[in-house]
């Protein structure tokens, strides 16, 4: 969507401008920003309290926060008038309101893209960890309780020729689509809307348009939608009892996606067969029982843990910085949705 010229404000904007950092970034991320711009920067890499939030936008003409940042209407509110654009690390937005920002001429900016294929990769990990049951043959090896290979022993199932549901047909989406190909898999998603012909041709994948169709025909369910109301709990206790008991659903999306409550009963009572869980509803912590049960693979929210990926995400960062400086629109302006 273009915006108008006069959404990236008509103010000069300072050369150097006074630019805060909320989490600690990669050094050369931060060493070119120090290059360039009056930066304070986050060594202790702790999250910044909504007070600490509030006096730093207060004083700052850049805010960078990241996703464990709530940038909500009222801290926008006390914001002081310097302050002209929050240049956000990583592609999610909810944790900002947008329309606020908008409405004190502050720019928004996010990093969409840089962390794509990361976050695929990762989603297709945990699909093979979880069909194939690794991470729970792999504690009965380490606690000594191996008997020995056996035709009917430590048995999972293979990807070839299963049915891969994937909810939220967008850039992770159709990345996960590539690479689930690759294995034999049958894709097909649901989406806000059907993608065009030639991107369903290109994945060979079918659009399914009622999700509890798409829920209860998948072997395994792949969750790329973004947060938000409508969002909630999308997969609570009536939606999970639609699913195969052979079935398992992954989430590298958003925690707040699935009922955690809901998806522990379903697993406890082998109703389906596994998860894979990169998010959790109230990140950092998350439920013991839902750690505890086999079928669970879980890692700590590693979908941009990379190297290459975090370091792009601080190039454009920087990009949407030096764009506003200049008084031109940042590439990644971020607008409020239409209603």
């Amino acid at each position: 969507m273009t915006a108008p010229a006069s959404d990236t404000s008509t103010l000069p904007h300072p050369p150097r401008p006074r630019v805060v950092v909320t989490r600690k970034l990669l050094p050369e991320v931060e060493a070119r920003m120090s290059e360039l711009f009056d930066v304070s920067l986050n060594a202790e890499d702790r999250q910044m309290t909504r007070d600490e939030l509030a006096a730093a936008m207060r004083e700052c003409d850049v805010l960078v926060p990241t996703v464990t940042d709530s940038i909500d209407a009222e801290l926008i509110a006390q914001a002081g008038d310097k302050l002209g654009l929050i240049a956000s690390f990583g592609a999610g937005t909810e944790h900002i309101d947008i329309a606020a920002a908008r409405a004190r001429k502050i720019v928004v900016t996010n990093t969409p893209g840089v962390f794509t294929d990361d976050t695929a990769d990762l989603t297709l990990a945990l699909i093979i960890l979880v069909s194939r049951r690794f991470s729970e043959n792999v504690k009965v090896l380490r606690e000594g309780k191996w008997a020995g290979w056996g035709p009917s022993a430590m048995l999972g199932h293979s990807l070839m020729g299963k049915t891969l549901g994937i909810v939220g047909m967008g850039r992770i989406g159709q990345a996960v689509a590539h690479r689930a190909r690759a294995f034999g898999m049958e894709i097909r998603y649901h989406n806000r809307n059907r993608q065009p012909a030639a991107l369903e041709n290109m994945f060979s994948a079918r659009y399914e348009p009622d999700l509890d169709t798409l829920t209860a025909d998948a072997d395994i369910l792949s969750l790329h939608c973004p947060a938000g109301p409508e969002t909630v709990n999308l997969f609570d206790a009536r939606r999970l009892s639609l699913m195969k008991p052979t079935a398992c659903i992954v989430n590298t999306g958003r925690g707040q996606l699935i009922d955690e409550e809901a998806l522990i009963a379903a697993l406890s009572e082998g109703r389906i067969a596994g998860a894979g869980l990169d998010v959790f509803a109230n990140e950092p912590k998350v439920d013991p029982r839902l750690l505890a049960l086999p079928g669970v693979v879980a890692m700590p929210h590693l979908g941009s843990a990379t190297y290459e990926g975090r370091g792009a995400a601080g190039e454009r960062i920087i990009a949407n910085i030096r764009f506003w400086v200049d008084g031109h629109r940042p590439p990644d302006m971020v607008l409020p949705e239409l209603p």
